[in-house]
């Protein structure tokens, strides 16, 4: 897997130095050189000086087969746009964007981009937007403290109910895709194999469902 970091504060540093202890192949991009001197001195990737939405500065901090990208600088507007041309000029698959003023979250959202806010963000759960595939996320509500997830059924909950599936005011079983059709259950419709689950979570609660669904 290959992320681009963007910006080499100590958030980007943080979230560098954890996705390389996971070996994870990590680029970090900053246009001040000696940003990079935050970094670890034990960080094993790549840096880049630069700013971070210069589309020649991303080509040769290697977007066009990145896996993800987080834009951690200290402007919302450099995040915003370099998240943009991550996602629809190079088609990054998982693209995050760190949000200071919680005003223009809703914005974000209607462009289809994640952003986490200075009440959610921090290295943790930007890794886990990044890196955990099991759960891929949707849909990001509010500030991020809601998401929607959609996760391939594992086979131990086949023939199990949507209320075994629940947990009132932190995890909702809101659709689940059978057959190429997608449907609205009831607490009562059971689960059959092969069915792509859409679930509503709190974010503070990612951990607890990973745990119902017997995912590692």
């Amino acid at each position: 897997m290959k992320v681009i970091v963007i910006g080499c504060g100590r958030l980007g540093a943080g979230l560098a130095a954890e996705l390389g202890r996971r070996g994870i192949q990590v680029t970090v991009v900053d246009r001040d050189q000696s940003a990079f001197e935050r970094l670890s001195p034990s960080f094993r990737g790549e840096t880049v000086a630069g700013v971070g939405f210069d589309r020649e500065v991303l080509l040769r901090a290697g977007i066009e087969d990145a896996d993800a990208l987080a834009a951690v600088t200290a402007s919302d507007e450099v995040n915003v746009v370099t998240a943009r041309l991550a996602r629809l000029l190079f088609r990054v698959p998982r693209v995050v964007a760190r949000l200071f003023d919680p005003g223009k979250a809703e914005a974000y959202r209607r462009l289809g981009l994640p952003t986490i806010s200075h009440v959610t963000w921090g290295v943790s759960r930007i890794m886990e937007i990044l890196c955990y595939s099991a759960l891929q996320p949707v849909k990001s509500l509010g500030s991020g403290e809601v998401e929607v997830v959609e996760v391939e059924l594992p086979q131990l909950l086949a023939g199990r109910t949507v209320h075994e599936l629940t947990l009132l005011g932190e995890i909702h079983v809101v659709a689940i895709t059978r057959g190429g059709r997608t449907m609205l259950p009831t607490a009562g419709t059971e689960f059959l194999q092969g069915d792509l689950v859409h679930i509503a979570i709190l974010t503070t609660s990612s951990q607890r469902l990973k745990l119902m669904l017997g995912l590692p």
